[in-house]
């Protein structure tokens, strides 16, 4: 593979940049507590106990969030690999509100900035958390594994090269891991919103 996508390379800021000021109920939502992440100051930054800082830290501020916009929904945290993992999911009182998904997710890359700042804020490390509303990216990844299986399909039958649709970071990430355990050889090509995968034989 000659490139991996993420969201956190593609769409992080440098871990020198200051989070913005805000006024107003967002404010309010953005001042979160700093606190030491326990261990050895010498230990590696993504540390599982780094990492689960980040998921609580992620958890206070979209129940903040949730509780000013006046949606329903109950926030899981958990740790996928090397990033924190939250997700808001539908709760007893009620259904999480779509809108936080918005047309092809771009309503929910946009709150995963702005929850993955709140969480630099407080623990002065630049986060790479994933977040997920409603289950979108779980049934997205899903449908993108499918997608990319066929491709692969495709390209070792014919023996040459096959270029995707334009992707987001996620997806191509999908596209990249699911080549790679197949054998192949990805990379991606163009600017954004253009952006794709293309396949390779081995």
């Amino acid at each position: 593979m000659t490139e991996q996508d993420t969201p956190a390379v593609e769409k992080d800021s440098p871990s020198t940049t200051t989070a913005p000021e805000h006024e107003g109920p967002i404010a309010d939502v953005m001042d979160i507590p700093s606190a030491e992440v326990p261990g050895d100051a010498d230990s590696a930054p993504n540390t599982t106990s780094l990492l689960e800082r980040e998921g609580e830290v992620a958890a206070d501020f979209l129940e903040q969030l949730l509780d000013i916009a006046d949606m329903d929904g109950d926030i899981d945290v958990d740790v996928d690999g090397d990033r924190a993992a939250v997700a808001i999911v539908d709760s007893e009182e009620g259904r999480v509100s779509r809108c936080l998904v918005g047309t092809d997710g771009k309503v929910l890359e946009a709150l995963q900035e702005l929850t993955r700042l709140a969480v630099q804020a407080s623990t002065g490390e630049r986060s790479r958390l994933m977040l997920d509303v409603a289950g979108f990216r779980a049934e997205r990844r899903a449908a993108i594994v499918t997608i990319a299986q066929a491709a692969i399909v495709a390209v070792k039958s014919m023996d040459q090269k096959v270029p995707m649709d334009p992707m987001t970071a996620f997806e191509r990430k999908v596209v990249h891991d699911e080549v790679l355990a197949a054998g192949l050889i990805s990379e991606s090509e163009g600017v954004e919103p253009q952006r794709h995968v293309v396949i390779l034989p081995a």
